[in-house]
């Protein structure tokens, strides 16, 4: 399983103990009795650091013309948890996590929280194996086919919720915070999005804007019915 899988990333592992680690989720530990450091949880805090570093500086390459703003706009959308774990099915990552019983039972290899951190993970423990370009070339040639897709939709959801009100209305969609949680490195955030005083949807996600724009597809979905 573990060729097939670096075939897709497109790396061998010259240390396949990284990949299995990658892989491996915290229930499958607890489960076996070994060591909480044997899980990936450690892969997916590097990982997601990496990720950052290096989608940051896809972006500053590839979008000469924009602003420190919407460069970090862009890279939120793509490091987001739904986007990661698309991709993270397209590799069908899910195939080979190691899950213990009782969350493989509850589809643990379809959850987007899974999905997503073992793929920060991977690349965590590609960075450590082969080092930054090595981890470099991974991420582009899994972003590269989705970047402008996944901008776009970004853009689409605030601005068409927007158009929709405006039908009806003079004033704008209004966003709040509601809640901010999680460790340093990884931040979930909950957002609201209201409409004349009256809540339309809420969201979450690993930035303010990401948070905010699941918020307005729940609106979406919502005043579409």
């Amino acid at each position: 399983m573990s060729d097939t899988l670096q075939t897709q990333l497109g790396y061998d592992f010259k240390r396949s103990a990284l990949l299995r680690q990658a892989v491996t989720h915290t229930s499958f530990v607890h489960e076996q009795g070994l060591a909480p450091e044997e899980s990936n949880e450690r892969l997916e805090f590097l990982g997601d650091a990496v990720l950052e570093l290096c989608m940051s500086d896809f972006l500053y390459h590839k979008y000469t013309g924009l602003n420190e703003g919407e460069l970090t706009q862009r890279r939120a959308s793509l490091v987001r948890e739904e986007t990661l774990s698309d991709i993270a099915r397209t590799l069908k990552l899910g195939n080979y996590l190691l899950l213990g019983q009782g969350e493989a039972r509850e589809k643990g290899r379809e959850k987007n929280s899974i999905l997503s951190d073992a793929l920060e993970s991977v690349f965590g423990a590609i960075f450590l194996d082969g080092g930054i370009d090595a981890v470099r070339n991974v991420i582009v040639n899994l972003f590269s086919p989705i970047v402008e897709k996944v901008i776009k939709q970004e853009k689409d959801s605030k601005s068409v919720l927007q158009e929709l009100l405006q039908k009806n209305s003079r004033k704008t969609a209004v966003y709040k915070i509601l809640d901010e949680s999680g460790p340093a490195h990884k931040r979930e955030f909950k957002a609201q999005v209201l409409h004349e005083n009256k809540a339309l949807g809420t969201g979450t996600g690993r930035s303010k804007k990401e948070a905010e724009q699941n918020a307005a597809k729940a609106a979406l979905k919502m005043l579409r019915k």
